[in-house]
């Protein structure tokens, strides 16, 4: 179990490193956690603004599975609510990464769900919108697990994804690779999204329209 805590909480620094330096979150916030056995370990407060996620492993805390701290430098993220809520409804569940990637936040502003137009984010769906709550708030691990539910073969599979308005994108994913993977994936089927609304003369391009016209041609040739 020690060895599993402290293999984790080197992975999740790693990872909110590269988070930060691929523009999937920010120093405004965002946040890392995973499972280690009957632990939660997760990113502690203020690693963007305070330490621009440069976090050492040993800053990275260790909680049961109720938010009760039990190691770690700091203290527990305000928005670790989601994260418990979300370990606690969806035990398939290993990992969770809210981030406000900088693609995805202009959905999140405008409160429109992403439509996959990229052959490796079909197998999310449509990222949904979730109400809004306000930011550390018992109403926002609601309203994230409210969207969550329904998606659970995702998570198995490799995660869910699901975004907050006027906030960020969260992912519930199998473990931490995929649910890193899966945030970087759903920001470039974002950034396509919008950067193809650039294209010379073609009129306004649908994500609908793709996504239907990419499903045809994968089911086309499977």
């Amino acid at each position: 179990m020690k060895d599993q805590i402290s293999e984790t909480r080197a992975k999740i620094a790693q990872l909110g490193k590269l988070l930060f330096e691929r523009h999937l979150t920010d120093t405004a916030g965002g946040n890392i956690s995973a499972r280690a056995g009957d632990r939660i370990c997760i990113t502690p407060r203020y690693s963007g603004s305070k330490y621009q996620w440069q976090l050492r492993p040993e800053q990275v805390i260790v909680s049961d599975l109720n938010g009760n701290y039990l190691d770690g430098e700091g203290e527990i993220s305000r928005e670790a609510k989601v994260h418990y809520r979300l370990y606690r409804e969806f035990p398939d569940g290993k990992a969770v990464i809210h981030g406000h990637a900088r693609n995805a936040l202009v959905f999140a502003i405008a409160r429109r769900p992403i439509e996959p137009v990229l052959e490796n984010t079909l197998k999310f769906g449509t990222i949904r919108v979730a109400r809004y709550a306000p930011a550390h708030s018992s109403d926002l691990a609601e309203f994230v697990a409210e969207q969550i539910r329904g998606q659970e073969e995702r998570i198995r599979t490799q995660a869910a994804c699901v975004l907050a308005s006027w906030h960020g994108l969260f992912v519930l994913g199998k473990d931490l690779n995929a649910a890193f993977d899966a945030i970087e994936r759903v920001d470039v089927n974002a950034r396509c999204i919008l950067l193809s609304q650039l294209l010379p003369e073609s009129g306004l391009i649908q994500a609908e329209k793709i996504r239907a016209e990419l499903e045809e041609a994968v089911q086309h040739d499977s």
